[in-house]
């Protein structure tokens, strides 16, 4: 299915939520690969990717997110990142139907750059497998999603790019700084949509790390220094540990009830990342229909 990010310069999309919250009710323990359930467990990882289709969200993502060799060798399947790949891809595609858009999630991966833990040639290769494997599976788009080093993101940029033909959205976390509009590696808003438009990205955006007030602030400033359409996948408020497990506090409502104001600061596709439901996802859909209304 061809992507018209044209379309949500009209009007803001609605994407998914989060992946990890659905699953870990679903069973998985703090830890697990989820990833692999793809090829152990896909009723399961297919039945949140139609949750979030029934919900509401034109876009859904992949359960692909850490499925690169180096997470996957800590679990003895460094040898299955393009088949993990295309399966989370074939089932989310199952599950979005004709009319939904699939983007393939590729997180980063897990190893650092300035410490010398991985070489760019070796990224690049770990991401191209996944790039390749989420297009043989029918992805639309792929997402690289929550990084906070730019330069790896733009080796998972490049290596999308050189080998498929689909769009590639860039998204940053940004959580760090005196205000809380950097990444953990210091990069601004600015310093990140001026090289991920140079570099080709379809679209820029932000997502995990905070909750939408935060992320309304970190957008405006993307939209003072690109043109190109933002993607903001904001979490559901800032965590707590509450006897040893991490809670989200914010409702579906409050979540929503704010999206509007990110619109307006200048994001064209909405969705939701840590602690975000299907519920949050409905919610979120209602709102910006009352709104574009």
């Amino acid at each position: 299915m061809t992507v018209d990010f044209n379309i949500y310069r009209q009007r803001p999309g609605v994407a998914d939520g989060a992946w990890g919250t659905m699953l870990m009710a679903c069973g998985s323990r703090p830890g697990e690969l989820v990833e692999l359930w793809n090829l152990t467990r896909p009723a399961d990882v297919r039945a949140v990717a139609a949750a979030y289709v029934q919900a509401g969200a034109e876009i859904i993502l992949t359960n692909t997110f850490r499925a690169n060799r180096f997470a996957l060798e800590h679990a003895g399947a460094g040898q299955q990142a393009f088949e993990l790949n295309e399966a989370g891809a074939r089932l989310s595609r199952a599950a979005a139907g004709t009319q939904v858009r699939v983007f393939g999630s590729l997180g980063p991966s897990g190893k650092m750059l300035i410490m010398k833990e991985v070489t760019p040639d070796a990224l690049r290769d770990a991401f191209a497998e996944q790039a390749r494997g989420l297009a043989a599976g029918g992805a639309d788009a792929i997402v690289c999603e929550t990084f906070f080093d730019l330069q790896e993101l733009l080796i998972a940029v490049a290596a999308a790019q050189e080998n498929t033909p689909l769009p590639v959205v860039a998204s940053m976390t940004f959580d760090s700084g005196p205000d809380r509009t950097r990444t953990m590696m210091g990069v601004s808003p600015a310093q990140a949509v001026t090289a991920l438009g140079d570099a080709g990205a379809a679209a820029v955006g932000c997502n995990c790390g905070l909750g939408i007030d935060g992320y309304i602030k970190v957008v405006q400033q993307m939209r003072t220094h690109t043109t190109l359409p933002i993607w903001a996948k904001p979490n559901a408020g800032l965590p707590e540990t509450v006897q040893g497990k991490v809670v989200y506090h914010e409702t579906p409502e409050a979540f929503a009830g704010r999206a509007p104001a990110l619109a307006a600061a200048g994001a064209n596709v909405i969705g939701g990342c840590c602690g975000t439901t299907p519920d949050f996802i409905r919610a979120l859909a209602s709102a910006l229909r009352r709104h574009d209304d």
